[in-house]
């Protein structure tokens, strides 16, 4: 029998494997989105077949089971708030639930999802649901078979959910959302009945793509993205794929005629690649070297592009930046206009162009959607007439066409039911991590200043660093001195923000 010792270093050995694996995929799901051929898209599932495969065997070793039982109670755990004691609980909560999925569905699941995302990339470009149709019938009756397996005490959401927001169940978002939800509508009703608007056509003018990615380059290299470990691409869908220490790989997708597009998309996705970048690397491969949760990874995407780079504070350093990468173009506006036009609030179509105030909408219609799907109470060919309903509802807007509505989205074709309540998540995390670190010395004269290191080391210092040694709601007591308390976004951010360019609060 080895030592307690030797058991967790021989485990930590086998993690650092699959976690090898696993990185081999991320390569190729980034390269399916930014460079493969559509050709390629049948010998790719195969690909990542076969390294799902490869890490759900490794993780499902009975020796995994007597070197955590060796492990389990021994002197190299007895600080439950030690690296190696969160290493042993994350692992054994990632070997009981690949214990419970058969080998045939998760290889059945890789082939399915990336054939999935090549027809949801043809539909979208389509406007043609019924071509993504059976692709998504055929993933939700894989996710659905997951969650039986998986297990569940409240409902088969739950079972997805836990896999991107450990412990967090449908009925915990159901408490955020429902009074969310009550608060909002009716604060977005009164910003229309306010009567003030930005002046027209100020982000609608000529912003050449070149002059976009260099600008927003700088712009993501200055919050402390790091280009000598991470790269810049196009996709039909932005995403940042940190692929392991020393490579972390971000995408959008470019308007010529709206720089904020894109710009705020690659500080969204920067924040994402900042949190990667300074993750522990000398723990890679350790459970506990990994992101909290998502919903704590999408709280450090919208701070930098909403709460930070949204703010006055921002656009102090970087306006006379702006004017000077688009020579003449905003000649005739003032610093002041460009907030304005940036914060506006404007009920429309596409989540990821969506305004704060409207957002979280966008996303209570996805989870509602979403888990009627999943219990079967909503037909997938019934999907599209749903979603113009409730959309029509939320919203007061038509939806003119499927790319515009369920189609946008890339998360179903990847089977990521159950993720996007974690942006909700996010954005009240982002609120509450901003709070806490605006008490830091002079921060808002810093990042004014151009100066985003003090921000940015607190952020490295209470989230990034601290990967998954706990959970989300502990994490973010140590870091802000409470559990998560949505009224910090929806009073102290949201409202204030709002008071200021519409005179309600």
């Amino acid at each position: 029998m080895p030592s307690p010792r030797d058991a967790y270093d021989d485990l930590m050995r086998r993690c650092r494997e699959w976690t090898l694996l696993q990185s081999c995929s991320a390569v190729l799901g980034w390269d399916q989105q930014t460079m493969m051929p559509r050709g390629g898209a049948g010998l790719r599932g195969e690909q990542t077949a076969l390294l799902a495969t490869l890490v759900h065997d490794r993780m499902v070793d009975p020796a995994l089971a007597d070197l955590l039982a060796d492990v389990g109670g021994s002197e190299v755990v007895a600080d439950p708030e030690s690296w190696e004691a969160a290493d042993v609980r994350e692992l054994t909560k990632t070997v009981e639930r690949a214990a419970k999925l058969p080998r045939r569905l998760v290889e059945e699941l890789a082939k399915t999802t990336t054939a999935g995302q090549e027809a949801w990339v043809l539909a979208r470009q389509a406007n043609d649901f019924a071509r993504f149709r059976p692709h998504l019938e055929s993933i939700l009756k894989l996710k659905r078979e997951e969650a039986a397996a998986v297990g569940f005490v409240g409902e088969p959401y739950d079972a997805l959910l836990d896999e991107y927001e450990p412990g967090t169940t449908a009925a915990d978002i159901d408490t955020i959302f429902t009074p969310l939800t009550a608060e909002l509508v009716p604060l977005i009703r009164a910003v229309a009945d306010s009567g003030r608007r930005p002046k027209p056509g100020i982000l609608d003018r000529d912003f050449p793509i070149d002059r976009q990615k260099l600008f927003a380059e700088g712009a993501a290299a200055a919050i402390g993205f790091r280009f000598t470990e991470g790269r810049l691409d196009t996709a039909a869908h932005p995403f940042c794929s940190g692929i392991g220490p020393g490579d972390c790989r971000l995408t959008t997708r470019y308007n010529p005629r709206q720089f904020n597009e894109a710009f705020f998309g690659v500080l969204h996705e920067a924040g994402h690649g900042i949190y990667e970048q300074n993750l522990p690397a000398e723990r890679y491969g350790a459970p506990s070297a990994a992101y909290c949760s998502l919903g704590i990874h999408e709280s450090q995407s919208r701070l930098w592009e909403n709460q930070i780079g949204r703010g006055e504070a921002f656009w102090t350093h970087f306006y006379p930046r702006l004017q000077q990468a688009f020579p003449g173009t905003l000649d005739d506006v003032t610093r002041d206009d460009l907030l304005f036009a940036i914060n506006a609030v404007k009920p429309s179509f596409i989540r990821v162009e969506a305004d704060e105030a409207t957002y979280n909408l966008h996303i209570a219609l996805r989870f509602e959607l979403e888990r009627a799907m999943l219990t079967g109470d909503l037909a997938v060919a019934d999907l599209p007439g749903a979603w113009n309903d409730r959309f029509l509802a939320l919203f007061g807007l038509a939806v003119p066409s499927d790319n515009q509505g369920c189609l946008q989205d890339v998360h179903w074709s990847f089977g990521g039911l159950g993720y996007f309540p974690t942006y909700t998540l996010g954005n009240l995390y982002a609120a509450q991590f901003r709070g806490a670190a605006s008490k830091l010395p002079s921060v808002d004269e810093q990042i004014a200043a151009g100066n985003f290191a003090p921000l940015t080391s607190w952020l490295k210092e209470h989230i990034h660093r601290r990967g998954r040694r706990f959970r989300a709601a502990e994490l973010c007591r140590r870091a802000t001195g409470d559990g998560l308390k949505p009224e910090s976004f929806t009073h102290d951010y949201l409202r204030e923000k709002l008071s200021r360019f519409y005179g309600v609060c």
